[in-house]
């Protein structure tokens, strides 16, 4: 695909040929396809194709979108969020509040420390309800949709580590507020 000289596309010795001018409008042609990287025709979509392919992509994120909710929340309901610190800690104050100096030990902890811990549990568990809804709807989606349409892997397993860890949360948030897992200490 190098270019010619003036003496190869007989330029330069007067009135260009009829095998010169094909000569030229060849390589023309070759640099014209080299240039931009498509050699084969262009390929003709029918106009319902193109709306069904973009359809097909459109309906694609918002399923991508729920799984990747679904598993951001199922992760909060483990971790804690900013709003189950923020209740824990008005459970305190307000535990604080309502007892009395003269409150004995066992229910200066409970006011204190066991409405906050059943409060941080209460928000996990709920996080944890939110990532199973999510991901159960997600992986619902396709059998109320159009049928035929398969749903990518990748959503599928986004969905499901999604609901699998909203299923943890929501254990984890029951054990910690029947006060089974990490319960209060006795005051004796």
């Amino acid at each position: 695909m190098g270019t010619k000289t003036a003496e190869e596309t007989g330029a330069g010795t007067g009135a260009p040929t009829t095998n010169d001018e094909e000569k030229v409008e060849a390589i023309e042609g070759e640099q014209t396809a080299g240039e931009t990287g498509d050699e084969r025709p262009e390929e003709t979509v029918p106009a319902g194709a193109a709306e069904e392919q973009a359809a097909e992509a459109s309906s694609g994120v918002g399923q991508g979108a729920g799984a990747v909710v679904a598993a951001g929340l199922g992760i909060v309901s483990l971790t804690g969020s900013w709003v189950s610190t923020v209740a824990s800690a008005r459970q305190t104050l307000v535990g604080q509040l309502r007892t009395s100096s003269q409150a004995s030990v066992s229910q200066q902890i409970k006011e204190v420390y066991g409405n906050a811990w059943h409060a941080t549990a209460l928000w996990g568990g709920l996080f944890a309800l939110a990532a199973l809804i999510v991901g159960v709807v997600v992986l619902a989606r396709p059998a109320f949709g159009a049928p035929g349409k398969t749903q990518p892997a990748w959503i599928k397993s986004v969905a499901w580590g999604g609901v699998a860890l909203g299923l943890i949360g929501l254990l984890l948030a029951v054990l910690k507020y029947t006060d089974v897992l990490l319960g209060l200490p006795s005051a004796s």
